[in-house]
């Protein structure tokens, strides 16, 4: 069965190009983004693994971890590094997993539990269902899940807007409508009362009768 948003996200032990993890153990008490790859030495992927590199700065400042994987041994991922900088200009610092046995594609549901074979002769197509992004939050639950195709390369601006509702949700109880970029008005989320809205936000705007709208919160 498919992860789904609030699932716990499965744990598990593997390899990685830091040394063997122990998943939630690694997670600790922060959020996590794990994101896969069907195969390494592939152009899109290997834009991506750049890409995330040089906004690692970006999640770390939201206390948020990143690790890669794919259904590839570490000692592969070590030699993609250097083709990753030599095409992008950043060095991957964050972990990548190695998951020659499809452990872990096969935990999160990215391939079925009946493949099978040689990770070196198994083509990206044989595991282009290996494209998902995992947010997982503090509490080790699925906050959110993306899938792309393999010819379409991720938005992680997204993944980072994405991150920032989640955490303003959690702190504030507070929604983001379409297209809400930080600092713009937010939803007060049915949770919360007229009174309680008042005393937490000084106000609000009602602009349905279930829609009520207020500047985002301070920290």
């Amino acid at each position: 069965m498919s992860l789904r948003i609030n699932d716990i996200a499965p744990d598990f032990t593997a390899k990685t190009t830091d040394g063997t993890i122990h998943f939630h153990e690694w997670i600790g008490d922060g959020y996590a983004v794990l994101f896969s790859h069907p195969k390494d030495f592939t152009p899109v992927c290997t834009t991506e693994l750049g890409y995330m590199a040089g906004m690692a700065g970006e999640f770390a400042k939201r206390g948020v971890k990143i690790i890669g994987i794919s259904v590839d041994p570490v000692a592969n991922h070590v030699k993609w590094k250097g083709d990753i900088a030599a095409a992008t200009g950043h060095t991957v610092g964050y972990p990548m997993i190695g998951d020659p046995e499809m452990t872990v594609a096969k935990l999160y549901d990215m391939l079925p539990a009946s493949a099978s074979g040689d990770p070196s002769v198994r083509t990206p197509a044989d595991n282009q269902t290996v494209r998902s992004v995992f947010v997982i939050g503090p509490d080790k639950k699925v906050k959110l899940v993306l899938t792309y195709p393999m010819t379409t390369g991720r938005n992680f601006e997204e993944i980072l807007r994405a991150l920032d509702s989640i955490q303003l949700n959690a702190r504030h109880q507070v929604a983001t409508p379409a297209g809400w970029h930080p600092g713009d008005d937010v939803i007060v989320t049915s949770a919360v009362s007229d009174a309680d809205a008042e005393a937490r936000f000084g106000g609000f705007t009602r602009v349905l009768p279930y829609l009520r709208t207020t500047a985002q919160p301070k920290e």
